[in-house]
């Protein structure tokens, strides 16, 4: 059985390879990105294959001869938009002869009304079309991408935030580890909803006062004023509309969807928040 990772230089690929490799001989693992001396860096040891979203030649050279694909999405705002590059490796991967693939996507993206959602909704479509087995991971939020909340508590300062919803957070090696797992087990779902506990911004003020043992200043904000203290940090106002746009999925209710998929793919809980955030603030 040959596997491959796709874009994998990145955060989630990294922590995915490592993951696979302690599942199967890295013999069977091809990595794949776009940048391969990179990538070469990065794994040694591993068969790197290059391997560009913009061009579907490339990919489908790439995922020649493998059985099983982790195919991870792109980040939005490319030069080739990111419906184009996944609709290139869904054509790669039915050019190659894939015979299975996991793909990270979006909470219940077939409905959710996310702006962020429409490319998954799309790209999950595409794969169903082409009657390959797959499995879509519904990847809910990574607890990185609240660094700078939790670094503003960590260092003494008010921690801020503005949307008043539920998120399923957990670190981002939890959501790559289940990845990996599901890429090789023989018995797999459609649809996997991958979330930590449902947890508000509120519960996460009080796990990283635990975290830091610190009497914090967490409060909720407006919109508008949570994007002018950014602006105040910093950042250009048209980034720090788009920084403050992060948490809309939180609010308008996308990210609320409770599930038990991540932690039964795990064979354990996630991280308790606490010990998560002591994990990110130590690296």
């Amino acid at each position: 059985m040959k596997y491959a990772v796709t874009a994998a230089t990145g955060n989630f690929g990294q922590a995915a390879v490592k993951s696979l490799s302690e599942l199967t001989d890295k013999n069977n693992i091809v990595v794949i990105a776009r940048n391969q001396e990179k990538a070469q860096q990065l794994f040694p040891g591993f068969e790197v294959r290059e391997g560009n979203y913009d061009d579907i030649d490339s990919m489908s050279d790439a995922l020649s001869g493998i059985d099983r694909v982790l195919f991870i999405s792109s980040q939005p705002g490319g030069e080739v938009s990111r419906d184009v590059q996944h609709k290139n490796v869904v054509e790669a991967l039915q050019n190659a002869g894939v015979k299975f693939v996991a793909y990270t996507s979006f909470p219940d993206a077939q409905n959710s009304v996310s702006a962020l959602a429409a490319d998954h909704k799309l790209t999950e479509q595409l794969i169903e079309k082409t009657g390959i087995d797959h499995a879509f991971l519904r990847n809910n939020w990574y607890l990185e991408d609240e660094i700078a909340f939790l670094q503003m508590g960590a260092n003494g300062d008010s921690a801020s935030y503005w949307a008043d919803g539920n998120a399923g957070w957990a670190l981002e090696r939890e959501f790559a580890e289940a990845a990996a797992k599901v890429l090789v087990a023989d018995e797999t779902k459609d649809v996997y909803e991958f979330a930590g506990p449902m947890k508000t911004y509120e519960d996460l003020g009080v796990a990283l006062q635990e975290a830091t043992n610190k009497k914090l200043d967490i409060k909720q904000i407006s919109k508008d004023d949570y994007t002018k203290l950014l602006a105040a940090g910093g950042l250009d106002d048209t980034t720090a509309a788009v920084f403050a746009g992060f948490q809309d999925p939180i609010q308008e209710g996308s990210l609320n969807h409770a599930s038990s998929d991540l932690a039964d793919v795990l064979g354990h809980p996630t991280l308790d928040l606490k010990d998560a955030i002591q994990e990110i603030l130590n690296r």
